[in-house]
């Protein structure tokens, strides 16, 4: 597969941080009908995703994200604290961040742009609109949307 620079690449890693089962069961099931070659890694909490970020404990062999689907709510660290932790880092900072959001207050959506977020996603409450934005989520970062390379 080729992105849209022409280089040749494999599959799209994406790390989803949710801590919602279900949620993770229909982002699955959104990107398995989607069209682009990606692998989606699933970690349920803040704490969790760092160590998927960094490579330690049980994801020592972990790869580096394309892209990273967040959970604004999460359980241990907060994803607003593994956003600012990310876009803190160089050597990550580059990596798209969608914060995913059950909330209607807009001041957490306000927060997520200003921690540097690159898009802010209501969560649907019917779970075929959930899905539908999803993979049109997954339609515009795989197909129209250059990611950067892991060198840039």
């Amino acid at each position: 597969m080729s992105d849209a620079s022409g280089r040749s690449r494999g599959a799209i890693d994406v790390l989803l941080v949710e801590d919602n089962p279900g949620d993770v069961r229909l982002v699955e099931e959104a990107f398995h009908d989607a069209t682009a070659d990606s692998e989606l890694h699933a970690v349920s909490d803040g704490e969790e995703a760092l160590d998927f970020l960094y490579q330690r404990g049980d994801h020592a062999s972990a790869p580096r994200p394309d892209l990273i689907i967040l959970d604004w709510n999460l359980p241990r660290t907060s994803g607003e604290q593994v956003l600012t932790e990310l876009k803190d880092d160089p050597e990550r900072k580059h990596i798209p961040v969608t914060v995913l959001t059950g909330s209607q207050d807009d001041t957490d959506v306000l927060d997520s742009y200003r921690k540097h977020a690159n898009a802010c996603l209501r969560k649907a409450v019917e779970p075929e609109a959930f899905m539908d934005a999803i993979q049109a989520y997954a339609e515009f970062w795989f197909s129209t949307a250059r990611l950067p390379n892991g060198d840039e």
